[in-house]
């Protein structure tokens, strides 16, 4: 990588993007790969096919989107809203499912082979579907959910809430929860790729980790605001994270993290890393900042590639393709771009 290009080279050689005119709540690519969606505070989504293509513009909500994942499969995309209803978008749009006056905040969603499931969190409550949107089961949480994933295989799914978080068989018949306890708010939830290790952001500008193989708490602190994002690299040996004026690091590997310092990039300033998100194939995190500025930093050389430069108001949602080749993001002021890394 090189840092020698200027902010929004990049941005002007590969990228196309777009003013929308209200807060980018979320973005994320269709499982086929040939579609990126943004996810506005106004209750619509942007649909941009991939390419040099015309941007659609879909009422998905009756109010504000909250959460958006890609459907299990093809172009499609689930969407939550506050309006209570949880919505597959496509070439129409379709309601999975309505829950009245309660927002449906998380969705998540995992395909691999012809295993197909989604879910989304109203309240204390979350919702498991099939791939046809048939709702399989409802799982009860002793607070409200605030984060949602599920593993690398589609056998469990992890919610985090007060106190701690929840993990679950998908496909068990008792629906007996391994409980993750941790006094305090817990505002966000993540897994390794191994699915031993469960992590957590936490109300008190810290993270909180299980290793489920033997039972090990770790405690992640030090940072100067609130984490918003994290997710585990690749390879499963580096946890990123947002809430400082770098992207913070935490080794997995060698003992860590407990007793290993983490490691810093792209930063050093004032400016916080508001958002993230993990390559799909190689150790690189790209990381949006409270100014807008948007790069990829890679782990192992340190090197950082500026992506766009700052301006557009903060970075509020990132997300890489499937295949790597694409990253999408978008800003509180209604920026969205996508960026095109393909060999040319």
């Amino acid at each position: 990588m090189s840092d020698s290009l200027a902010p929004d080279h990049l941005l002007e050689t590969r990228g196309v993007s777009q003013q929308t005119g209200a807060f980018v709540v979320a973005c994320a690519f269709s499982r086929g790969g040939q579609t990126a969606a943004f996810a506005l505070g106004d209750g619509t989504l942007r649909l941009a096919p991939r390419g040099a293509g015309a941007w659609r513009t879909v009422e998905a909500h009756d109010g504000g989107c909250l959460a958006l994942a890609p459907d299990g499969l093809g172009e499609s995309f689930l969407s939550g809203g506050d309006d209570g209803r949880l919505v597959r978008v496509g070439a129409a749009v379709e309601e999975i499912a309505g829950y009245g006056m309660k927002w449906v905040e998380q969705v998540a969603s995992f395909a691999s082979g012809k295993t197909v499931l989604s879910a989304c969190a109203v309240g204390k409550m979350v919702h498991l579907f099939d791939g046809a949107g048939h709702e399989l089961k409802t799982l009860e949480h002793p607070s409200t959910v605030t984060g949602l994933a599920f593993d690398a295989k589609g056998k469990r799914i992890a919610a985090s809430h007060y106190n701690g978080a929840s993990l679950w068989f998908v496909a068990s018949k008792s629906d007996n929860p391994r409980r993750l306890e941790w006094n305090g708010s817990h505002t966000a939830i993540t897994l390794s790729p191994d699915g031993d290790v469960v992590v957590t952001a936490m109300q008190e500008n810290a993270l909180h980790g299980w290793r489920l193989s033997d039972g090990q708490h770790m405690r992640m602190s030090g940072y100067p605001a609130k984490t918003k994002a994290l997710g585990f690299t690749r390879s499963g040996k580096w946890l990123a994270s947002s809430g400082a004026g770098a992207l913070v690091l935490w080794p997995f590997f060698g003992g860590g993290p407990m007793g290993k310092a983490p490691q810093e990039l792209a930063g050093g300033g004032e400016v916080l890393v508001s958002t993230l998100a993990c390559h799909p194939e190689h150790e690189v995190v790209a990381a949006g900042f409270a100014d807008g500025l948007v790069v990829l930093a890679d782990v192992s050389s340190g090197r950082i590639l500026p992506v766009c430069g700052p301006g557009r108001g903060p970075v509020s949602a990132i997300a890489w393709s499937g295949d790597g080749a694409q990253l999408a993001f978008g800003t509180e002021s209604g920026f969205a771009a996508l960026v095109d890394f393909s060999s040319r």
